[in-house]
């Protein structure tokens, strides 16, 4: 229930124009909201496309990104965060292990991250805690680096935050539904980079450039390289699929707290990254920016009106959206399996013969 469906047709992601949805009329922006529910319901990926973004933001991300991961190591490293359970700053190359939130072992990632998100300060006139909403670390090398990224931070908010109008019109919700479980979002934006510097470095069996994983929140806006090995999702018979960004589009899936809320109606899918090597086993770079929305850390997630009935009963638990961060989070970047995860380790179907 928690991957793609496979179908007769060549695998396919679907490329949705959202452009008429702020200015459409009603059957206009109905068409698109029945769009995300077929993509919702039957991939749980989607390239958007229309979304008003201009390319000199992605520039200079791109930039941002590529001025950081250059520096020394050493020099990234004084922008650790002080403990694994704050989700803010670098992250060092083969420090984790995504698919310990589902509670399956795995060899560690290859992949190294920066991260900012939403702060305590950001809501001045909300108690928050900072330990939920952490202060952001800012390097002041290279120039321009956190203005950029705020940049796409806030681009990439606005996108998301328009898609969730179109989720609750796709499931016949008003409009604002979800407003009220996102007016202070924990949101974080991941900054990855696979290209890592140790010309010795040989990959372990099965290693990953990031684990087999669901991704916690509401929705993930993804910008990513074209570079294949890349991005892979995972399908009902146990098949890995690859997933090229479409020029102009950005890459869009759903999360937990949606596969919770529609009591799986909506997929919340099994996605990896293998490995970025060329021909000859070396790595390359591949880069990718995830903006994660995934609501307020007091919002407690139980089964949508409709979603659910006799035959269909809710399959989850209530849950607030800090707990379930914590418990992932815990797994990820803590190493410490998720016993708690069984529903979402479901997900991985059969990907031992995929």
């Amino acid at each position: 229930m928690h991957h793609a469906k496979e179908t007769d047709a060549a695998f396919n992601v679907p490329i949705i124009d959202i452009a008429d949805f702020s200015t459409g009329n009603k059957q206009q922006r109905l068409a698109i909201a029945a769009q995300i529910d077929r993509a919702a319901r039957e991939v749980g990926f989607m390239q958007i496309s229309g979304h008003g973004i201009p390319d000199s933001a992605v520039a200079a991300l791109v930039q941002a990104m590529d001025g950081f991961f250059d520096m020394p190591l050493a020099d990234k490293l004084k922008w650790r965060p002080s403990s694994t359970e704050i989700n803010r700053g670098y992250n060092a190359p083969l420090t984790e292990r995504l698919s310990y939130s589902l509670g399956v072992s795995s060899a560690a990632d290859l992949f190294e991250a920066f991260n900012v998100g939403t702060q305590a300060s950001d809501f001045p006139h909300l108690d928050l805690s900072p330990l939920t909403y952490t202060a952001n670390l800012w390097p002041q090398q290279p120039a321009g680096f956190q203005d950029k990224v705020q940049a796409w931070y806030r681009h990439a908010g606005g996108l998301a935050r328009t898609l969730t109008r179109i989720f609750a019109m796709a499931l016949d919700l008003p409009e604002d539904y979800f407003a009220g479980f996102t007016d202070h979002s924990v949101d974080m934006l991941r900054l990855n980079n696979y290209q890592l510097l140790a010309t010795d470095l040989r990959l372990e069996p099965g290693q990953m450039g990031m684990g087999a994983h669901t991704d916690y929140g509401i929705v993930t806006i993804l910008w990513a390289d074209n570079v294949q090995p890349g991005l892979q999702i995972l399908d009902s018979k146990g098949c890995w699929h690859d997933v090229a960004p479409a020029p102009g589009s950005l890459l869009v899936n759903l999360g937990d707290m949606l596969a919770r809320w529609t009591n799986d109606r909506w997929i919340s899918t099994m996605h990896r990254v293998l490995a970025p090597v060329d021909a000859d086993g070396r790595i390359v770079r591949r880069r990718s920016a995830a903006y994660f929305h995934d609501g307020n850390a007091d919002a407690v997630v139980s089964c949508l009106p409709g979603c659910a009935d006799e035959q269909h009963p809710a399959l989850y638990p209530a849950v607030t959206v800090a707990e379930h961060l914590a418990a992932q989070l815990a797994g990820s970047r803590g190493l410490i399996l998720n016993a708690d995860a069984v529903r979402e380790a479901a997900r991985r179907g059969r990907q031992a013969s995929g």
